[in-house]
């Protein structure tokens, strides 16, 4: 009799409509001197107005100009009906999916990893660092690499990935040897190839050449070595070391996550939390890969943009979460600091012994001032 009534109380429940979207560039104040650190304090925002008189957020929104077109798509339309939305373009948009969620999550008193089924509290975290100047990271020492590693370690990270862009694709090789010495056997290091610009994909032998190598140096993954339309490559490569091979970040939607599980691409499935649809479509690759026994670990980002990322990682119950990207010296809590001005609770993420530990905050987890975003609005 109880589920009945309950059944019968959802059918009976009002539809909640988006009454008004918006898309806005907040400033915090920095000091001239913080901004050229790296401290994050410009952020785009996404606020969903509903007739429940309740408002979602996210601060991982697309440029303004897209402002119109998402209006059309979502003024007027049912807040849960997400799959709808992402079918009639949505997916385009993955931040703003953030801020329907976060609206979700207030009205249902709940955390949107709950919502989506709740495998997981906490995930280990591990750090993305660019060193600010040559984006080859030519100019970077193997010592100064070591030394942010060894930074991370003390502040109980578990784990760096640096980019793999030297010019001699070997010296890379050579660095990770170098970290390792100096962090250990029990921090992973990762490296990213990225190769999907023009010049930046290496030939099968150089990919082969390399991941041995990095493999010799107790490397943890390579990520992305070959161009991301090729899905034979990657698993040629994968079959031939025992370094994970990893990847999936530039796919839009679930087809081509689905032809690298056909294809065994990648050891590791890595959707985008924004790009590859929003926290949807990162919980549906996710349930694709498991019926072929792949890890899925989302491609990250830091700072108040990456609540919605967490969001999905703790409904995966994922190993890992990149933060991502981190200017050394700096440490992730110290470059996501200004954010804190535009939350309540001045507590963007609880990190116990370099792991994130999810919050009981309604939506995606944050506890936002509006007087604070109407502020630094501009």
């Amino acid at each position: 009799m109880l589920s009945r009534r309950l059944f019968l109380a959802a059918l009976a429940a009002p539809r909640v409509r988006i009454t008004a979207v918006d898309v806005y560039p907040i400033r915090i104040p920095v000091t001239k001197d913080e901004a050229a650190a790296g401290l994050m304090h410009v952020f785009q925002v996404v606020e969903v107005s509903t007739d429940a008189g309740v408002k979602g957020y996210s601060f991982a929104g697309p440029p303004t100009a897209a402002l119109p077109a998402i209006r059309t798509l979502l003024v007027g339309a049912d807040l849960h009906a997400i799959e709808q939305h992402l079918d009639r373009g949505l997916e385009k948009w993955g931040g703003v999916e953030h801020a329907l969620w976060d609206a979700i999550g207030r009205i249902a008193k709940q955390p949107v990893h709950r919502l989506l089924g709740g495998a997981s509290e906490r995930v280990k975290a591990y750090v993305t660092c660019v060193w600010p100047g040559r984006l080859d990271q030519q100019h970077v020492t193997y010592a100064e690499q070591a030394a942010q590693a060894v930074r991370l370690k003390k502040a109980g990270y578990k784990g760096m990935k640096i980019r793999a862009w030297r010019p001699n694709p070997l010296d890379d090789a050579d660095a990770c040897a170098e970290i390792r010495a100096a962090v250990g056997p029990d921090f992973a290091i990762m490296f990213d190839r990225t190769a999907h610009l023009p010049g930046t994909v290496w030939s099968f032998e150089t990919g082969l050449q390399v991941a041995r190598a990095l493999q010799r140096a107790r490397a943890y993954w390579l990520e992305e070595p070959f161009a991301r339309d090729d899905f034979e490559g990657p698993a040629r490569l994968a079959a031939m070391v025992d370094l994970p091979i990893t990847g999936g970040e530039g796919y839009v939607g679930v087809r081509d996550f689905q032809r690298c599980l056909v294809k065994r691409t990648y050891d590791i499935l890595q959707p985008e939390g924004r790009g590859s649809g929003g926290i949807f479509t990162c919980r549906k690759v996710a349930m694709m890969a498991d019926g072929y026994h792949v890890p899925c670990i989302l491609h990250g980002t830091m700072a108040l943009m990456l609540a919605g990322w967490l969001q999905a990682t703790f409904a995966i119950g994922s190993e890992w979460q990149e933060v991502a990207l981190i200017t050394p010296p700096l440490l992730p809590e110290q470059q996501w600091a200004p954010g804190a001005k535009v939350l309540r609770n001045k507590e963007m993420y609880r990190v116990v012994d370099g792991e994130i530990v999810a919050s009981d905050l309604p939506g995606i987890g944050l506890d936002v001032i509006p007087e604070a975003l109407a502020e630094y609005r501009g």
